[in-house]
């Protein structure tokens, strides 16, 4: 097997942890590739983004939940199956722990380690009747007012049929992967990952019963602003971010590809939610 290692080079521990990391792999007879930036700071030879994407069986990133996106957009969603070794706070993505590396490394060289399938976006900004720019997503598209204080309306479609018209701070279309991020703080549903579903969700509504929508993931939505807004924006991840104007159309819809996202043997969501989410049950 080879295991491609790609880390967060801001945290402190992230070289010691590659070191440590690639030097047990080895030993256990993986082949490891480091992606540049990440063997820069481990003092070893590295491979750019588009060979490390060819070339390994197996992403091993370091870091959080952020460090999982930035890597599947600069992989412009062709990267390959993922490990994430969380060296952050909250990591709903990561498979385990930066204490419990030793436990990733005997379970990547026995390739012993659950896959999970995850949906993933397809996100067109259509302008002058040409789309412009395409996006893959693992998390959501959102659209926002950003700093200014004036609230947008956008309109939006489903499979051409008119759903509503939100007055709000913004809109947000997310992924049952991206329920536990920006979607989760806005109000949105919490969706198991193989739910075959997206949901739409209003950031802060004028209007009280505008509440997020579940919809099929088969759905084509269309997204347009109703009324002329300064500086509205739309991001994909909180990584692709571009203007969004009035005349402009965004098409949201299912990727035809899917990540897979690796974890350890017994690791469920609903543990990862009970964990992460601090969840004890009653105490009635």
């Amino acid at each position: 097997m080879k295991a491609g290692i790609l880390a967060r080079t801001d945290k402190p521990q992230s070289a010691a942890l590659v070191r440590s990391l690639a030097e047990a792999l080895a030993a256990r007879g993986v082949e490891v590739l480091l992606e540049k930036s990440t063997a820069a700071m481990a003092g070893s030879p590295g491979v750019d983004d588009p060979q490390l994407a060819a070339s390994c069986d197996l992403l091993i990133v370091l870091g959080g939940d952020g460090t999982i996106l930035r890597a599947l957009h600069r992989m412009r969603g062709a990267a390959p199956p993922i490990f994430g070794i969380n060296v952050g706070s909250l990591g709903f993505l990561t498979g385990v722990s930066g204490e419990d590396w030793s436990r990733a490394v005997d379970s990547i060289a026995a390739g012993d380690f659950k896959l999970s399938s995850r949906t993933l976006l397809r996100v067109e900004l259509e302008r002058d009747g040409r789309v412009v720019e395409t996006f893959t997503g693992l998390n959501d598209a959102v659209v926002s007012r950003g700093h200014h204080s004036q609230l947008i309306k956008v309109e939006v479609r489903i499979d051409g049929e008119e759903l509503s018209v939100y007055h709000a701070d913004g809109l947000i279309v997310a992924t049952p992967t991206g329920s536990t991020a920006y979607s989760m703080s806005a109000g949105g549903p919490l969706l198991l990952p193989d739910s075959a579903c997206l949901v739409i969700t209003p950031i802060c509504p004028h209007v009280l019963t505008n509440r997020s929508t579940v919809v099929a993931d088969t759905a084509q939505l269309e997204l347009r602003l109703v009324s002329p807004g300064l500086g509205v924006t739309v991001n994909v991840d909180g990584q692709e971010i571009r203007e969004f104007g009035p005349a402009d159309v965004l098409r949201v819809s299912r990727a035809e590809e899917k990540l897979r996202l690796a974890t350890l043997p017994g690791r469920t969501f609903s543990g990862v939610l009970r964990e992460k989410l601090k969840w004890s049950g009653s105490n009635v």
